[in-house]
């Protein structure tokens, strides 16, 4: 049987609800927070720091804290560009895209590990993970290195890592360190598959580098879910070699090329409510592009593939469009506008949801025929069910969702 951990990939310090959950979650007995030096730009570590300033020593142990790091984006990104010598080479970057750059490097690494500790409060973190190595993979592939030569530099990256992180081990900043990755649940195939059966090697020789009687890589975190199984495997392999194995993404899952929502959601009640109200408010021609815009999204509610496309959406093409609009109107009509909006769109949102979850079930139904409750509780019971997974990594932005999960498991 597995435990559920709390995930923070959304959690941010600044948004009461989510301490509130991770207060409730710690209170509630939850054993594992995962978190990671980018989640929200460093946001979710300090929230960790905040929940965790309620609780007594005795109970902040019982907790055990993984983060991690390989990411340059946000603060990151722009510390880096400012002062590239916080990582000794620049071989050792990956600029992937202009938003993100990513690295592996002993001396991000530790200036990593710095500010994770300080974001937390705390002298030590349990587990620290490698955050998608792969990213390597990805790069030469696009430059078209040879697979043997990629593999060879990706493995070459990781040793040096693990020397750094024993490194940590031994200076008593980390208790043990492993590796998160998407690719892990690839298929062998697949040329971004990185295997994984010379990482314990790797580690031995590390530690032996740095003077340790024994390694300390002891957890692997990857993607695995009711319609992605193959990581399965890798999972199978961990069990076998004494790793632990974290599996994320448990309710986003791709299928057939697609992301899916593993999760049924209701309808809106007040969606209409909210959406004859704009509409009688922006019936006027200096309001007609919102009031346009509005009748297309009623239109196209049922349209978006997954619910992430529509958040997507929403950044990219709605809020651009409603904000130019509003420069037409004076201050004091513009705030009354975002609060009618407001409302709107959070309604508009589990409108989305709902048609999405009906498209998922139909599409969906051979891996749910068996089960007869929500398609959260089915997705996540195959999981539990799962004997090479220890912990299920689940994000709990509200104290009702930490309650909702945690009963799964009793």
């Amino acid at each position: 049987m597995s435990n559920f951990a709390f995930g923070t990939y959304r959690i941010s310090d600044i948004n009461p609800q989510h301490i509130e959950a991770l207060k409730e979650a710690i209170e509630s007995g939850i054993e594992m927070i995962d978190t990671s030096s980018n989640y929200m730009d460093g946001g979710a570590e300090r929230a960790i720091a905040i929940a965790f300033r309620e609780f007594d020593e005795d109970k902040k142990d019982q907790v055990e804290i993984v983060s991690k790091f390989g990411y340059l984006q946000g603060t990151n990104l722009l510390n880096y560009k400012e002062d590239p010598s916080i990582i000794e080479n620049e071989k050792e970057v990956v600029k992937y895209s202009d938003e993100c750059y990513h690295s592996i490097a002993k001396s991000f690494m530790h200036e990593q590990l710095s500010a994770s500790l300080q974001r937390l409060e705390m002298q030590r973190i349990d587990c620290y993970l490698i955050h998608n190595p792969e990213y390597y993979i990805l790069d030469a592939i696009n430059r078209g290195i040879d697979k043997d030569e990629r593999l060879d530099e990706m493995y070459r990256r990781l040793q040096e890592a693990f020397v750094g992180l024993e490194e940590e081990v031994k200076s008593g900043r980390i208790s043990s360190y492993g590796i998160s990755s998407n690719s892990f649940s690839l298929p062998r195939a697949s040329d971004e598959f990185l295997p994984y059966e010379d990482l314990p090697t790797l580690a031995y020789n590390a530690a032996m580098i740095v003077g340790n009687r024994t390694h300390s890589f002891t957890t692997i975190e990857l993607p695995i879910n009711i319609l992605e199984r193959d990581g399965l495997k890798c999972a199978s392999w961990a069990k076998k070699n004494g790793l632990r194995v974290l599996a994320n993404r448990p309710l986003n899952a791709k299928y057939n090329e697609m992301m899916y929502r593993l999760a049924d959601y209701d309808e809106s009640k007040d969606y209409y409510t909210y959406f004859n109200e704009l509409m009688e408010v922006c019936d006027n021609e200096a309001l007609r592009p919102l009031y346009n815009l509005l009748e297309q999204l009623d239109a196209t509610k049922h349209k978006f593939g997954w619910i992430g496309d529509y958040d997507l959406f929403l950044f990219t093409q709605i809020i651009p469009h409603m904000r130019k609009t509003l420069q037409k109107v004076d201050e004091e009509n513009s705030q009354t506008m975002l609060d009618f909006i407001d409302l709107f769109l959070i309604e508009y949102r589990k409108m989305v949801a709902h048609e999405c979850a009906k498209r998922t079930r139909v599409e969906l139904k051979e891996f749910f025929k068996e089960c007869s409750a929500t398609m959260q509780e089915c997705s996540l019971k195959f999981l539990i069910n799962s004997e090479n997974v220890d912990y299920i990594l689940v994000g709990m932005r509200k104290s009702s969702y930490v309650h909702e999960i945690l009963s799964l498991d009793r």
